[in-house]
Parts: structure tokens; sequence; C-alpha cells
């Protein structure tokens, strides 16, 4: 899942809620932002209000089996706009890249322009380009990083009220920007990178729809960026979506200088497939803006025939995104409903069954020590007296209707202490094994969740069954997933006319109207 991966740790009290939630993480109802993001759905892609509706119907489901808190919704994990992100380490020309698509300089360039937060880039109807702070999109569902607070919260304790140092909006009249966002990363270096940075790199190569990753061709070293090469190369390549990423060696035209300019490729070509990138394009561009004059005629003349090929597949690529996104958004719909029917269920219905088992464990320990101790005291009242018969203090408990049940009634309250005891030492042996279990933090997330929703005091340990897991919850999730199946089918007939009756329906409405003429 698409999701952004949740950090540290959850343990339970003895009630069953959070011990360490953070300071400042509080309750949001998300209800709101759901209205404001389908009032924006309506008006830029109405089909996409159907899928934020499955959504809802998922996060229903989620809530009847404890997947998801009262104030979390699967839609803040979906980037609703078309999105690119543009990775890659220090003075690749990310920002002269995004400088020159966009016609406009936005962002600061050169050696000395160290921009070391995440941009996020959208279109500015007033014609004015402006800088806006993080908390513009730590606020706002429509954009990604909604509530990235939060999570940097949880990846570094203190970080979260600091989300403008990581974060910043951007505003650009550039047409090219109308219905599409893009985001300029920091420069990337995986040996100095703090874990809240690159926890926010894997969350946007997550969202995006494109990802372009840039390499600096003056650096003629890659073996030296081994690190940076097996994050953004190595842990890509096998992902399901691999093909939304393009590899490109920038600044191409300083290698005209060399003796043997295909060395230089050649040697960066070997560094990337060494890190498993060994089929797919390898892109060679440079700005003309801002390029080194190149003498050669013939050098100069293939250099430019080189970059104009690969800026268009470029470009057309980035220009398809309004497209894929929609496919993207419905597909994460699908894919949600799909895993929390035939992975977290079932992952959950074994957690419950493991939670009961350490209480019954539990129960039968404190229980059976309560009887022992109530047995040797019916033994010791009935036998301990002087003449060896019931003692006085005995025959003055029986003396009087009240006073056994007195005694029976602080034996059961014992008894149900001692078992939602065993209930809050059952929940917290498993949360902590969970650490080791649950590799990916989101999903661990998820599952402590529900772990606390099933030890709710009004759950009977007694239901196998995980609490509110009830045949209505499994036949929305398959609704779900024919509703997305049937959206994608919408989507084709909308871009795709593999009979072509539409084409020839407007061929008959063009004759149509020569004949009315």
């Amino acid at each position: 899942m698409a999701l952004l991966r949740r950090g540290t740790s959850k343990s339970l009290d003895n009630s069953g809620g959070r011990a360490d939630a953070p300071l400042q993480e509080r309750r949001i109802s998300p209800r709101k932002d759901i209205k404001r993001l389908k009032e924006h759905l309506k008006r830029e892609n109405p089909l996409l209000v159907e899928a934020l509706e499955s959504l809802q119907s998922l996060d229903s489901a989620a809530r009847k089996v404890g997947l998801l808190s009262s104030d979390e919704t699967y839609a803040r994990y979906i980037a609703w706009w078309p999105l690119i992100s543009v990775l890659g380490p220090y003075s690749a020309g990310k920002s002269s890249f995004l400088n020159h698509f966009l016609g406009f300089p936005l962002q600061e360039t050169g050696s000395q322009a160290v921009d070391d937060k995440f941009t996020v880039v959208c279109y500015a109807s007033d014609g004015k380009a402006r800088s806006l702070p993080g908390s513009a999109l730590d606020a706002d569902p429509r954009f990604p990083f909604y509530k990235m607070s939060e999570e940097l919260e949880k990846v570094e304790p203190g970080e979260g009220m600091r989300v403008d140092a990581y974060l910043q909006l951007k505003t650009c009249p550039s047409d090219k920007l109308k219905g599409m966002i893009l985001i300029d990363s920091p420069g990337f270096d995986a040996d100095a990178q703090r874990t809240s940075t690159l926890r926010i790199t894997d969350y946007i190569i997550d969202l995006s729809d494109l990802v372009l990753v840039l390499f600096d061709a003056r650096r003629p070293e890659p073996g030296a960026m081994r690190d940076t090469l097996e994050h953004l190369v190595k842990r890509t390549v096998k992902r399901k979506d691999a093909a939304k990423f393009l590899y490109i060696l920038n600044q191409i035209d300083l290698t005209a200088r060399e003796d043997n300019p295909e060395e230089v490729v050649g040697a960066w070509q070997r560094a990337i497939a060494q890190a498993g990138l060994t089929a797919g394009r390898f892109f060679r561009i440079y700005n003309e803006d801002c390029a080194a004059p190149i003498v050669d005629p013939a050098l100069r003349e293939r250099f430019q025939r080189k970059r104009d090929k690969d800026m268009a597949e470029i470009t057309g690529r980035m220009s398809q995104v309004r497209v894929e996104r929609a496919y993207r958004i419905v597909g994460a719909v699908k894919k949600i409903a799909l895993e929390i029917r035939d992975a977290e269920l079932s992952r959950l219905a074994s957690l419950r069954a493991r939670w009961r088992r350490g209480v019954f464990i539990r129960d039968g320990i404190f229980l059976g020590g309560l009887a022992a101790v109530v047995i040797a005291i019916l033994i010791l009242g009935v036998t301990s007296g002087a003449d060896g018969g019931s003692a006085g203090w005995w025959r003055w408990l029986w003396s009087d209707w009240w006073q056994p049940s007195v005694l029976a009634a602080l034996v059961l309250g014992a008894g149900g202490w001692l078992h939602f005891k065993a209930r809050a030492m059952a929940g917290r042996a498993l949360d902590a094994k969970l650490e080791n279990e649950e590799k990916d933090p989101e999903h661990r997330h998820r599952m402590r969740t529900a772990l606390r929703h099933n030890m709710k005091p009004w759950h009977s340990v007694l239901h196998p069954a995980p609490a509110g897991l009830k045949p209505k919850v499994v036949d929305t999730l398959n609704r779900v997933i024919e509703e997305a199946e049937g959206l994608v089918q919408k989507l084709n007939d909308t871009y795709a006319d593999p009979t072509g009756e539409r084409a020839m329906q407007r061929e008959m409405q063009e004759k149509s109207g020569d004949n009315c003429g």
C-alpha cells in the first residue's frame, strides 16, 4: 500500500490505550476534510468522487474492526493531484531542470543555492509566484504531506513542531503546472541524511505518479555514491511500479570536454547496472540556458540531438501523469480493499487468537491462585477451631445473610480485576512481539490499533472472531473491489476506444455537419 510509513512503536497501557502518544498529536475529524476534497474533485475530475466514496466505505469497514481509529482516513494517504517528484544528489541540476521545464525562474540555482526543504510546486492562478510555509501543506488534504507533522513526530519526537523546516509550498504562474504538482527534493546523500528526511523521501516516492531521478554527469566517480545509488536505484527497481522511475544523467554537456565523453556515460551506466537497473531507459540531458559551449560542431549537433530526443520523451511522460493519476487512485482504492480482505483480516484473526491464548493462560494462573486462596480460607474456617471444629470468625461469617454476600462480591471483584489484568498483560506481551514481527511500520501501526480495539472491556475474550468482524464488513470490501474495477472500465471508456466506435461517431457527425453546411 502506497501509504506513509509510520515510525515509532505505540505500546499499550492497561486500558488498551496509547501510553506514549506524542504531545502534539490531536484528535481530528476527517469529515470536514473529506467534504472539502469531494467539492474539489467534483470540479476537477468527477469520476474520482466515486473513488473517494469507495474509500469512505473502506474507512467505515476498517473502523469497525479497529484497523483505523476514528480520526484516521485512508484518503489522507493518497495524493489526489497528479504528482511528479524530482530526486537526486546535491548539484544534480534538479532546480535548473524544473526552472527550464516551467519556463520560470522559480527555484534558486547554482553551487551556493542549497535548499534543504522539500518544495511542493503548484499553479498560481493570480499570476504571482509565492513561497508559503510547510504548515500550508500540513493542513490541506488536497496536497501531499497532509498531517505530515504527526508523522514526523512519530519518527523523531519534537520534529512535528518543526514542519516548516522540512517543507514549503511554492506557487508559480506557469501553465504547465495546471492540474499538476511537482516536488523538488533537497540534495540526496544517503550517508548524511536524517531518518526523517529519508522517510519523507520514501513517502513521496510511494505517492508520485512519476519519479525523475537525476544524477550529475560532472561527478565521474559514481562508485563513491554507492549508498545513494542503493537508495535511489536498487530499492526501486524491484517495485511493482518501477516503470514510473526515469533515471537521468543531467549536465551531460560538460562531458564534451573529456577526451572520451562516452566513457563518462559508460561509467554511470555500469554503476546504475551494479545497483540493479539492467534494463530500461537511461536519459542524457542538459540545460541549454546554462550549458557549457561545445566547440566541435559535429559533437555539439550530436549532443543536441540526443538531448532533444530524451527531453521530448521525459516531458511526454510528464504530460501523461494527469491520466495516470486517475488510474493510480482507483488502483490504490482496490489495493487497500484487497489488502484488508486478504491479508489484514486474517492477520488480525491470528493476533486475536494469540491474545486470547495469552489471556487464558494468565487467567488460569491468576484465577487458579485466587481459587487456591479461597479454598485455603474455607479449610481454615471449617477446621481451625479450638475443639477441631469451625473457627469463631467462620461461624460469625455465616451468622447473617449479607456477610457471605459481601465475601462473594469481594472474591468476584478480585477475579474480575485479575482477568482484566491478564487481558492487559497479554496485550502488552503481544504488542512487544509485533515490533519484530511486523517490519512495515504502517502495517504494524494498523495491527496495534486493531489490537487495542479488541482489548476494549466490552469485547468478550470468549468470542474467537475479531471484534467488529461481521459478514457486512466483508461484503463492503468485496463491493469496493467491484466498484474499483468498474471505475477502471469507465476510465478505459474515457481514454481508450478499442472498437473505434467513438471515432466513427465523430466522423459521422462531422460529415453530417458538412452536409448541412
